[in-house]
């Protein structure tokens, strides 16, 4: 299993970039703290991340789905990955908990994730929504914690740089391909209109 993840800014468009690949035929892991705070918002919690065990449900959540993901041998994109969920700790400025040490000593024992890490940069704004109440200066300063954190690892980060979706997924495809010596796509450059976002 090649697992390759998207990280970034909040609201820097990874999910957008996620979805596009996953219309192209990728095998695409989605991000667990959405799906967290979505879930306890539902049961009456306003801003689920201010609570002591967040942090560690993210964790839970991202180690089911790397467990349940695909097969021998696919190549999948993670919409992030428990150094995502560190560097959340961090920003927050709690100590992470037992699930999410035990998450990263696992997968880096493991090698659970490749080295190489897509660093999708920010559009210039971030837009607002239940599960994403961050300014943007908030969002640049959470990004250089993830960017260090990734580096401090040992990962080689891939810029994404801001561009419109399709552009995007073709320098993330082409990355993909080479990295995982995967034979070129027939159909590079014609983008599936269902992108042109």
């Amino acid at each position: 299993m090649r697992r390759y993840v998207l990280t970034g800014a909040p609201g820097a468009g990874k999910t957008t970039l996620a979805d596009a690949l996953r219309r192209r035929g990728w095998s695409v892991v989605a991000e667990a703290a959405t799906d967290v705070i979505a879930t306890e918002q539902a049961r009456g919690v306003a801003e689920p991340w201010g609570g002591p065990g967040f942090v560690d449900a993210v964790a839970r959540l991202q180690r089911e789905r790397r467990e349940a993901s695909g097969a021998p041998g696919v190549v999948q994109v993670h919409d992030r990955s428990p150094l995502c969920t560190l560097a959340l700790a961090r920003y927050l400025g709690r100590p992470p908990g037992r699930a999410l040490v035990g998450e990263i000593e696992q997968v880096l024992r493991e090698g659970a994730y490749q080295r190489q890490v897509f660093l999708v940069q920010p559009l210039g704004f971030v837009t607002a929504t239940d599960a994403r109440r961050i300014s943007y200066a908030e969002s640049l300063a959470f990004a250089r914690v993830h960017e260090e954190i990734y580096r401090r690892h040992g990962h080689h980060l891939i810029v994404v740089p801001p561009a419109p979706v399709r552009t995007r997924v073709t320098l993330v495809e082409a990355h993909l391909r080479r990295l995982a010596d995967l034979p070129p796509d027939g159909a590079e450059g014609v983008p599936d209109p269902a992108y042109f976002t």
